[in-house]
Order: structure tokens, then sequence, then C-alpha cells
């Protein structure tokens, strides 16, 4: 019937008892299937592992350095494998290492869940964390460099209250002169 009619003979379910097969073009079959396979990919979320390296002995400005730059990839969708490293003898002092991810785990809370907890494996400890799909509140280090009407609603108030100086009789020249003169 597929020879009479010029189409291919397709198989469907070879498992089946007896096989089932149908009469089609096998070029056209295979080209929808195409679509349907890149459209899936389409939809289908990748998820991206980044990782973000620390030290037990880390200083506080550049734990929200790194801390920042993990909350940003979170919030680009990607997972986070937040790694630290010990040196030497610092692998004796493991309770610093997991009182650091803890204290990140913490700090992400609002755009990350634990996805797994901190393990030891060899000189380095590590926790991944992956994004929320619904934040918890607003991020906590990553600030949006455009939104800056609320600094400059802050800095207006600031000048807008009158100084302690100018409340005690002292003009504001003055202070600013004693000022200068001691810098």
């Amino acid at each position: 019937m597929a020879r009479a009619k010029g189409l291919d003979l397709i198989e469907v379910s070879p498992t089946a008892v007896p096989p089932v097969c149908r009469i089609g073009d096998y070029g056209r079959l295979k080209y929808e299937q195409s679509k349907k396979d890149k459209e899936a990919r389409k939809k289908q979320r990748n998820w991206e592992l980044r990782e973000v390296k620390l030290r037990p002995k880390i200083d506080v400005h550049d734990y929200e350095v790194k801390a920042k730059m993990a909350e940003r990839l979170l919030l680009d969708g990607g997972k986070v494998k937040v790694t630290i490293m010990f040196r030497g003898r610092e692998i004796t002092y493991t309770a610093f290492g997991k009182r650091l991810l803890d204290r990140v785990a913490k700090d992400l809370e609002n755009s990350a869940i634990v996805e797994r907890e901190a393990k030891l494996e060899g000189k380095n400890m590590f926790l991944i964390l992956a994004p929320r799909a619904t934040p918890l509140g607003p991020p906590r280090f990553v600030h949006l460099k455009t939104d800056t009407a609320h600094h400059d609603a802050e800095t207006a108030v600031h000048h807008d209250e009158p100084d302690e100086a100018a409340e005690n009789g002292v003009s504001t020249e003055a202070v600013a002169t004693v000022e200068g003169a001691h810098a």
C-alpha cells in the first residue's frame, strides 16, 4: 500500500504484538520531530552552575563583594556554588568555614534556597545555592545603579534639616571655617 501511494512505511511501535506501523512521509516526520525537540529545548531551563570562592579568614568588605557577586548570579537565574578553600593548617578549623557558609546562606535567603548543605571534600568546603522562584524580599547586596531617586531624596532631607551649630547660635560659615582649619 505504501509503495502504491509513493510514501514510506513507518514503524510506530516495534515492541507491540503485532508491530504498529503507519503510512506517511518519513522526511516530514523527522522534520516535525526536530521542530518539537527544538521547542522543548527552548522551554527547558538550563541551570548554569557558577562558583564563588572564599577563604576562611576573609575580611568584611571582601565578603560583601563576594556575596554581592553571588546574589547577582542568583538573580540572573543560575545556581551558585560557594566554596571555601582551606590552606595548610586552616583545615583544622573547618568550623570557621561552616559558620561562613551558614552566614552566606542566611544573607542570601531572600533570593536563594540551599540546594546542598555545606560539605567538606578534601581541602574545600562548599555549599550550593539555587535561585528562588519568587524572592522573599528585596536583594540584600545588589542595588540598582539607576535607582538614584531614593538617594537624592535622602540627601535632600539631610540638607533641609537645621544644623546643631545653627541652633546654638553659631553660624554655619564659622563651623565650616573651623572644620576647614582642622583638616
